[in-house]
């Protein structure tokens, strides 16, 4: 018997089935500084210890994302290895900060399934959580991904698609402990703009680009240990091309994101998300947000903002055509909560 790992293959999953990823992770400054340097981040919690502190942190957390790629990384051996595409999130919330030093690991359960009508592959869902060493949970939420067959003979299994929220209700967003805005430094955060600056229905432009490299995402990809074969090999996808890791186009339009929303420092929640067109080395990346909700919290002087975040190779403001379908330009429509200052 082959001691090595193919991966499981669409009838391999059944609901219910919890999977405990390999291998924790111990995050260090180092992924900051690679994080900072793959795409251009600037928010100004995570960049500096003493402005973290002065709005209620011991230290400088990691980016948001930088959690979410590593407890990510960690579940794609077992649940997307043999993936034709990530297709979408829901019910996301990062529940507590992670900082230079913890050690994060990864659980899944899979909570539905669904076999394409062509019978070769079919979809996944799972809800994926992280920990950190003390057993807390840092982060949640919920994927779906669709899966090859190993046999495609196989019977298909009953079909059970999971009943998620549309969006992560503002009572239920989670705030840091300790967060505390009244002392926020709008100079040294980079732009003036509140929480009371921006109106529902608002549409942002964020201005700049960048064209994506090979080098560069297979780096990424490799830094988050994401081993997805679509990522690396040119023979696993029927056009012989890499197809760029979903998460270094999120990272890459958050970033982005910052010249119009350079005070939205915290990412609360991840509503629901969706690749829409597959992304190659060589497409230039712009972005764009739409203000969808406001809430108040309960921190002092913390608001959220309800932000559509859509990466995109075309122009700001398109997203659908006269039928509805998304623009063959679009390749992120992200609904997610940040914390700002009011």
């Amino acid at each position: 018997m082959s001691k090595t790992n193919a991966g499981r293959f669409f009838e391999d999953y059944a609901v219910g089935q919890e999977i405990v990823h390999a291998v924790p992770r111990t995050l260090s400054g180092g992924e900051r500084a690679l994080y900072h340097a793959l795409y251009p981040a600037r928010h100004a919690v995570q960049s500096s210890d003493e402005f973290a502190r002065s709005v209620g942190y011991s230290e400088a957390p990691m980016d948001d994302l930088i959690a979410f790629h590593s407890v990510f990384g960690k579940t794609v051996p077992d649940i997307s290895l043999n993936a034709v595409a990530n297709l979408g999130y829901a019910e996301g919330r990062f529940l507590r900060p992670v900082f230079a030093g913890d050690t994060l690991t990864a659980t899944s359960e899979v909570i539905g399934v669904k076999q394409n009508s062509n019978g070769k592959s079919g979809v996944v869902y799972v809800r994926t959580r992280g920990e950190n060493q003390r057993g807390e949970t840092v982060l949640s939420y919920v994927r779906w991904v669709m899966v090859r067959k190993r046999d495609l003979a196989s019977a298909p299994p009953q079909t059970v698609i999971p009943d998620l929220v549309d969006h992560v209700a503002p009572v239920d967003l989670p705030i840091p402990e300790g967060l505390d805005f009244t002392g926020y430094d709008f100079a040294l955060a980079g732009e003036p703009h509140r929480w009371a600056d921006y109106a529902v229905g608002e549409v942002i432009d964020h201005v700049d680009g960048v064209t994506i490299e090979e080098a560069e995402h297979m780096l990424a990809t490799r830094l988050w240990q994401n081993t997805a074969k679509v990522h690396f090999d040119t023979t696993a996808r029927p056009e012989g091309r890499r197809l760029i890791y979903g998460g270094h186009v999120i990272s890459m339009a958050r970033a982005l994101s910052f010249n119009g929303l350079a005070n939205a420092q915290l990412i609360a929640a991840i509503n629901s998300g969706a690749h829409v067109n597959p992304c190659y080395a060589g497409d230039t990346i712009r972005a764009w947000s739409e203000v969808l909700d406001k809430a108040e919290t309960s921190a002092p002087n913390v608001g959220a903002l309800r932000l559509r975040l859509v990466a995109t190779k075309g122009r700001a403001g398109g997203l659908r055509d006269a039928d509805g379908k998304y623009l063959t330009d679009i390749l992120l429509d992200l609904d997610y909560w940040v914390l700002v200052p009011r």
